[in-house]
């Protein structure tokens, strides 16, 4: 019996050897070799064309056959549902006195019933298109990206859509995400290693060229477990030593798409596990900054560390995302003032995901870590667009909010993104006091102003 089998055992260990080998191959010459070198050999832009005239066919083919079965098509709002116009508080109160009274408007009491027509209907515009909440959710499609997850209109059409979805379905998890996930290890194992012999050496410029030849390469290999096609744009204008990178936070990876085009200084907060070994050998190659949990609210603690490494001129960059949380790639939100109040030179970088591919926006409410990474690897791609934007410094007069404003609307500009007010805190928090107070004292103002130029008269 013995002998019967081993024939059969020995052809299939043959078999698996040679498909190992022929994997690995691959992987080695088309995906590592290529990382560490920075090269590509453009097949992630051939692959990327491809699917988009797969995705524009099954568009067409979904809307031709919504026509003929008369189903309407979900087509997400690309804007405000109501539309606003930039009036200020005072002038639509008195819009609403004018058109509900026929006296002077001069004439009239500092308080009048009709003004409780305004607050009413901004609540009740902010219940019918709340700008703030909808952030925190996936951006939404116009079109198929043959994803079930990305698309309300996704229903039978046909045989040969439904062969291709499920086509696409074998490719993305018996294909890619194998390769990816291998990857993901490659890239993460030999950064641990390799930062971790690099941390042996003694302090100096050769330390520094390794550590930073080290991080690219192994960064450049994860951005290909996610088969990232990534644009640099303005590549005059990236971050230099001594400065803080302040960029748009869509995603965990935004730090991967920007650390493999240049190397920075990573700040964040002390974890355990697999992600507290990565800290701990990445930090004894490169002088990353990491806080304790009890050290986080200490802003002076905070602002002191960012301080005394930006004096420092030979130390790396400082990659910071003001925000402090993820938003879902069309707005950049309110930013933390924190790392503008030290005086450095800022170096904004705008981020922007084409949702076609793949969906890049981490709603940590919804889904942990390890769900998300498994819903990026098993998309098509992660398709970016990164600019860099001039430097920019503190003016005279100006305060660290002021300049954190200015900082986030010129990077909201360049990525096409809506420049809002508020904080992204608001995912996990209610609306402040504060905000319903700013409400409050605008029409206390109104009302105090109207009754002094009276008395004037």
């Amino acid at each position: 019996m013995e002998l019967f089998f081993n024939p059969f055992d020995n052809l299939l260990c043959i078999l698996l050897g040679i498909s190992f080998t022929v994997w690995f191959t691959l992987l080695l010459v088309f995906i590592i070799v290529p990382a560490i070198f920075g090269v590509s050999f453009g097949i992630r832009r051939l692959y990327m064309k491809t699917l988009l005239k797969i995705f524009e066919w099954a568009t067409l083919r979904i809307e031709r056959g919504a026509k003929e079965k008369n189903h309407h098509l979900y087509k997400p709002y690309s804007n405000a549902i109501i539309a606003k116009d930039p009036t200020s508080l005072e002038e639509e109160i008195k819009e609403i006195r004018r058109s509900g009274s026929n006296k002077d408007l001069d004439s009239v009491s500092e308080f009048e019933m009709s003004d409780i027509f305004y607050f009413a209907r901004r609540g009740v515009e902010s219940i019918m298109d709340d700008e703030v909440t909808k952030r925190f959710s996936a951006e939404e499609l116009e079109s198929w990206n043959l994803l079930t997850r990305s698309n309300n209109n996704f229903h039978y059409i046909s045989l040969r859509l439904t062969v291709l979805w499920g086509l696409g379905l074998v490719i993305r998890y018996g294909i890619l995400l194998p390769l990816r996930v291998t990857l993901a290890f490659t890239g993460v194992g030999l950064l641990v290693f390799l930062t971790s012999v690099i941390g042996r050496l003694p302090n100096g410029r050769m330390k520094n060229l390794l550590s930073e030849k080290v991080h690219l390469m192994c960064y450049r290999i994860c951005v290909r477990a996610l088969t990232a096609i990534i644009t640099y744009h303005d590549s005059e204008n990236k971050p230099k030593n001594g400065g803080i990178c302040v960029a748009n936070h869509t995603s965990p990876i935004d730090v991967i798409i920007l650390a493999s085009d240049g190397c920075y200084a990573m700040v964040g907060q002390i974890h355990g596990g697999l992600m507290g070994v990565i800290q701990r050998s990445m930090v004894k190659a490169c002088p990353h900054i990491w806080f304790e949990r009890s050290e986080v609210k200490d802003r002076h603690l905070v602002a002191k560390r960012l301080s005394d490494h930006i004096q420092d001129k030979s130390k790396l960059p400082i990659l910071i995302f003001p925000e402090g949380t993820c938003i879902n790639n069309t707005s950049v939100m309110m930013f933390k003032k924190g790392s503008f109040d030290i005086g450095a030179t800022v170096y904004p970088v705008a981020i922007k995901y084409d949702p076609r591919f793949g969906d890049a926006f981490w709603n940590s409410s919804k889904f942990g870590m390890v769900n998300y990474l498994l819903r990026m690897m098993s998309s098509w791609a992660i398709v970016c667009s990164v600019w860099y934007l001039p430097p920019m410094s503190r003016e005279d007069g100006e305060d660290a909010v002021q300049f954190a404003n200015r900082v986030k609307a010129a990077i909201a500009r360049k990525g096409g993104l809506v420049d809002l007010l508020w904080d992204g805190g608001l995912k996990r928090e209610k609306v402040k006091d504060t905000f319903k107070e700013e409400q409050q004292k605008l029409y206390s103002k109104m009302l105090v102003g109207t009754q002094e130029d009276r008395s004037r008269s």
